[in-house]
């Protein structure tokens, strides 16, 4: 126990994801903040794979050999009183899904945008999800130890292409490509940072001083230092007025600049964005809003992740608590089918560092050992409190193909982990009568969820497949109760059925699709099953 009151631990907690394009340098941020808050001591920079170092959040084999995260990482320490926990999520659009899902988890989010690139496409797409879901956005202009695009460049870019404007909690100091440091405007001071040449493997030194500092002029000397003079009067003179309702409404972004491979302005970005963050909030169930500061227990699942400990073939649910004190083997009611199950070995994570949790408030992320009875979306609540969180959406998925082991012997392995990975939520199973008994046809979003499938069927069940594109494109579902014995135009579709037994049709174009539908014009085609939300819209 930490002798502090159940509101006071409420409060304290942090919980937000970090989003962007790929390559923009998520995981090393993420590690770097790990760095600063002393949960590790030397970063595994992902520069240095070649050397068998790895970034800490990055688990999975696949994502070692790459050098990509194809799944979501979730992290926890301990920061100045602060209760830390990071969602770091797979930047790559394939695995957008997973990172949808995490956002339902977080209070905030941390956008990474490249200097010397700008606004991406798929930061583009998140920043998008973050505002329809009321998610308070802090953004991180990243590599700032390489050339790139002007500060003001950057925030008129932010406006233009995202509509939401910047209010510069820090401000570099020297020129792109050469910066010395960063203007603190809340604390109004500089901070030069040495440059180690280590690639931020341990925490980057610093000295501060006010911007009239004679020492500082004469360290920039006087064309650089009067720069920053006229850009800070600048900011203070026409820049935007710092107003809390407008970052919570999605309106206003505060931007901090800084490089995560060199530690530059990483821990001046810590200390105020975790003064800044949004503790955790109130959360939309069927049956109202649940606060945080209500005592009954209640989470939901987030996450679905089998074998992170390959030696184990564990499966752990990840679950986010929303109100009420999670204590190591309590009984709560599953809401999905109303039966009172333990919460068994619960949890924390630093990557594949793992250690048992005793207790746990509102804002934390969890992992609990599960038999196969959770699912994503699920709701857990203590007996007597009647709450069913809002349901995790389906992706319709894009791309599909055909999957069949090589060795019917391993039939069994085959089925467990079609059965496994699909309860992950990162690919979509179908049964087909017309094919042979062992195959099936899987759905994805994006086609690199097919290479990570088979790697991890073949490495971690030990089952060889054959996998097969297929040249199908869209999925349209039909409602309840509609068969396709009385369908006209099926010609150029394939039916397949889902988990739940509904008929699915895959089409190959928009011209076949169309054709189907003006053949049944009586018949809705749902880009999801009937009972399910989608969260894109297409």
């Amino acid at each position: 126990m930490s002798g502090l009151t159940y509101e006071q631990e409420v409060a304290r907690r942090r919980s937000f994801a970090i989003i962007a394009h790929p390559d923009a340098g998520k995981t090393t941020l993420t590690e770097k903040l790990l760095l600063y808050g002393g949960a590790i001591h030397l970063a595994g920079s992902v520069k240095s794979r070649k050397a068998n170092k790895h970034a800490s959040s990055d688990w999975m084999e696949i994502e070692k050999q790459r050098g990509i995260s194809v799944t979501s990482s979730v992290l926890q320490f301990d920061y100045d009183g602060y209760r830390v926990n990071i969602l770091d999520t797979p930047g790559h659009q394939d695995f957008s899904e997973d990172t949808y899902r995490t956002l339902m988890a977080a209070d905030s989010a941390v956008m990474l945008i490249d200097v010397a690139k700008g606004v991406e496409t798929q930061t583009k797409k998140l920043f998008k999800v973050c505002r329809d879901r009321g998610i308070p956005v802090f953004t991180f202009i990243n590599k700032l130890d390489r050339a790139g695009k002007e500060p003001f460049a950057l925030m008129e870019e932010l406006e233009e292409v995202l509509g939401i404007r910047s209010y510069p909690m820090n401000w570099p100091v020297g020129i792109p490509g050469g910066y010395k440091g960063v203007y603190n405007r809340v604390k109004k001071q500089i901070e030069l940072f040495e440059m180690s040449g280590r690639h931020g493997a341990s925490i980057l030194p610093s000295k501060a001083g006010g911007v009239d500092d004679a020492a500082f002029k004469e360290e920039l000397g006087e064309e650089f230092h009067k720069q920053l003079c006229d850009e800070i009067e600048l900011l203070d003179g026409a820049g935007e007025v710092f107003d809390w309702d407008t970052l919570q409404q999605g309106q206003l972004t505060p931007l901090f600049f800084g490089s995560a491979m060199t530690n530059f302005g990483v821990e001046p970005f810590l200390q105020e964005f975790l003064k800044m963050a949004p503790p955790p909030s109130p959360r939309k169930t069927l049956q109202g809003n649940v606060d945080p500061t209500e005592k009954k227990f209640s989470a939901f699942v987030f996450k679905i992740q089998a074998n992170m400990n390959p030696a184990h073939r564990d499966r752990l649910a990840f679950i986010r608590i929303c109100s009420g004190v999670f204590e190591k083997g309590m009984e709560v009611k599953h809401a999905q089918t109303g039966k009172m199950i333990k919460l068994a070995q619960p949890q924390q994570f630093l990557a594949q560092e793992r250690s048992i949790v005793e207790e746990a408030f509102p804002g934390d992320i969890i992992g609990l050992f599960d038999p196969g009875s959770m699912g994503i979306g699920d709701s857990l609540v203590s007996a007597g409190l009647n709450a069913t969180f809002t349901d995790f959406p389906v992706f319709p998925p894009e791309h599909f193909a055909r999957v069949q082991p090589k060795n019917s012997m391993k039939r069994k392995q085959f089925l467990k982990a079609m059965e496994e990975l699909a309860q992950e939520g990162a690919i979509q199973v179908f049964s087909n009568p017309m094919l042979s008994g062992e195959g099936f046809v899987i759905g994805a979003v994006g086609t690199l969820q097919f290479d990570v499938f088979k790697h991890r069927v073949e490495g971690e069940y030990g089952v060889n497949i054959l996998l097969e594109p297929l040249g199908h494109s869209l999925a349209r579902w039909l409602p309840r109760g509609v068969t396709t014995k009385e369908m006209k135009g099926l010609d150029k579709a394939v039916v397949v059925q889902d988990r739940w037994q509904d008929p699915v049709l895959l089409f190959e174009s928009n011209w076949a699709l169309r054709w189907a539908m003006e053949q049944n014009p009586d018949i809705e085609f749902l880009l999801t099953p009937a009972s399910r939300e989608s969260l894109v819209e297409k």
